[in-house]
């Protein structure tokens, strides 16, 4: 093409004078080099464009949708308003697991030695298909958020449990089974909150005896130290909180089974029960199936994660290291205290050490607390910018939502009369139905027609015993309410 235009000029110049054609080349390079640039600078631009687009979709700023990367969506798919807290960041695969560690080693751990005592070797059975069952149910609830395109790739086309319950409920209601999910898991959560509240009070007023303070002051105190909660406004704070509960969990452990491995000459296993009492055992079952719970999570946990196709791997990974420790950690204490195991077992631990560990305890409570407040505070803000059809980005609202959680959780803490007991009851009902009966119930729903048949009958499977779980739990608990103010008002004392 240049050779071309180079004969043309050669043969346009053979016209004209010496000057004239000095003028002609000068000014024929100069439009050629401008020409030249201009397109370059064009190229340059685009090129920078390009680049500032791919960089806002790996760490974008903006709304939540944004962030989940989502590329193509179902056509009948609505986006929900834009959440408040528009800076979250995506997160790696190994915080997403720091995230799901803190929430299936919660302070549940301590009470599996105990649920061992009244299950015998079927506890360290039910200990292994626990975690297996809660695994398989959280990849089966990440398996609903996808749908194959007409090229069959999977595509991310709904974002959290509420709208896969809208998906499952279309026909009968569009907005039915999200309301009831997100009422569900905003009571889950908040219940949550409250019981770490209770047991960092409980943690301190045992942990300084000779202190004139009250278990409730005690859990004001705590609370008062959870106020910086209220400006946490990203996924990734609460992923290095979480890592940070991890590791005084694992110190915990550590303290525990270095003290059981001292006393291996006292272990015999004849310790374990053979003869099982229905109800003690029905306890046990629930204290290990719902050491494992973490499916509320996942969906916001999977959409923020940089690479997704590694959630899968991560969830069998931790699940699987939970297995080992609580086995470990279970069997170890049984062994060594046998029928005197405790329902907390650090009161079976010799004072110095019960005091290291409570004081571990009570860091790993406060830690804890920031995960289910941050998914409670976020499902809230959520709705309340759908359904007024506003984007929120003021800070005040966030602020606002976030600190009336707070005190609610601290009020409840304070002036719920038998909250274990109540907590035992929402737990049978919230906790088996956000971690076996939604799940199974939704994969089955919006995947029947690709399942093969064993898939359906593990689905089947896993909603039944989802619902015998929270039958018996639900039975437990309403008993052990019934005989406490049936005592109370025999006696005529007034409910703590």
């Amino acid at each position: 093409y240049l050779s071309s235009i180079k004969n043309i000029f050669k043969v346009l110049l053979t016209s004209v004078d010496t000057k004239t054609q000095q003028k002609i080349l000068t000014s024929g390079k100069a439009n050629f080099c401008r020409d030249t640039d201009e397109e370059h600078m064009n190229f340059a631009k685009s090129d920078e464009l390009n680049r500032a687009h791919s960089e806002n979709r790996e760490e974008p700023d903006g709304p939540l949708k944004s962030e989940l990367g989502i590329c193509h969506q179902d056509p009948e798919y609505k986006s929900p308003a834009p959440l408040p807290h528009a800076q979250v960041k995506l997160i790696t695969s190994w915080e997403a697991g720091w995230n799901v560690t803190n929430a299936i080693q919660g302070i549940f751990v301590l009470g599996l030695p105990y649920a061992l005592l009244h299950s015998g070797y079927s506890g360290l059975l039910l200990i292994v298909l626990a975690a297996a069952l809660c695994c398989y149910t959280g990849k089966i609830l990440i398996a609903c958020l996808y749908e194959e395109n007409e090229d069959g790739q999977l595509v991310r086309v709904r974002d959290t449990y509420e709208d896969i319950a809208n998906a499952c409920c279309k026909k009968l209601s569009p907005s039915l089974g999200g309301i009831v999910v997100n009422v569900t898991q905003v009571v889950e959560l908040i219940m949550t909150c409250i019981l770490y509240l209770v047991v960092s009070g409980n943690l301190l007023s045992h942990s300084f005896p000779y202190v004139p303070v009250t278990e409730k002051t005690w859990s004001v105190i705590a609370f008062v130290t959870l106020l910086p909660c209220i400006f946490i406004r990203t996924l990734k704070i609460v992923s290095k909180l979480s890592q940070l509960c991890s590791l005084v969990h694992f110190v915990i452990i550590f303290v525990v089974i270095t003290y059981c491995v001292t006393q291996m000459h006292q272990w015999s296993w004849t310790k374990f029960g053979l003869s099982l009492e229905f109800e003690n055992f029905l306890v046990s079952v629930g204290v290990i199936i719902f050491s494992y719970t973490s499916q509320i999570f996942l969906p916001t946990l999977e959409g923020n994660m940089k690479n997704p196709g590694e959630f899968r791997c991560m969830l069998n990974w931790t699940h699987f290291f939970a297995c080992i420790l609580k086995t470990t950690f279970a069997l170890t204490a049984f062994l060594t205290w046998g029928e005197k195991t405790k329902e907390v077992i650090t009161d079976n631990l010799p004072s110095f050490l019960e005091t290291l560990v409570n004081l571990c305890l009570l860091t790993k409570a406060l830690l804890s607390y920031p995960l289910p407040f941050f998914a409670a505070t976020e499902i809230v803000c959520s709705c309340i910018s759908k359904d007024n059809h506003t984007n929120y980005s003021s800070p005040l609202l966030a602020l606002t939502v976030r600190g009336s959680f707070l005190l609610l959780t601290l009020l409840m803490a304070m002036f719920t009369p038998h909250f274990a007991l109540l907590m035992g009851l929402s737990g049978s009902v919230t906790g088996a139905a956000m971690t076996f009966l939604l799940p199974s119930l939704f994969h089955l729903k919006l995947k029947w027609k690709k399942l093969s048949f064993l898939e359906k009958c593990a689905d089947i499977s896993v909603f039944i015993l989802g619902f015998l779980c929270s039958l018996a739990g639900i039975v437990c608990s309403i008993k052990g309410l019934l005989e406490v103010f049936g005592i109370a008002k025999k006696y005529k004392v007034r409910p703590l």
